[in-house]
């Protein structure tokens, strides 16, 4: 296992201990942390494994930040269906 799919690994195990954490005040700037982390991270998997490893975690990381990545969709949604109208 490569160096980036361990650091992959403590950041899905962090992003899911973030997560059983009873505060929900915390939720979301743990949330931009996360985000913050894991773009870097996954550009470093996609380097060292392939894109079809960086496709996995970008789905894994994606199913465990579902809330961001659904207002995201709902934003850019809102936002072309403005442009389109």
């Amino acid at each position: 296992m490569t160096l980036s799919l361990i650091l992959a690994c403590l950041w899905a195990i962090s992003a899911n201990v973030i997560a059983i954490l009873p505060a929900r005040k915390s939720h979301w700037p743990a949330a931009y942390v996360l985000i913050g982390l894991g773009v870097p991270l996954l550009g470093f998997v996609t380097y060292e494994n392939g894109p079809w490893i960086g496709l996995l975690v970008l789905a894994a990381g994606a199913s465990m930040l579902r809330w961001p990545v659904r207002y995201l969709g709902g934003f850019l949604g809102r936002w072309i269906k403005g442009k389109l109208t």
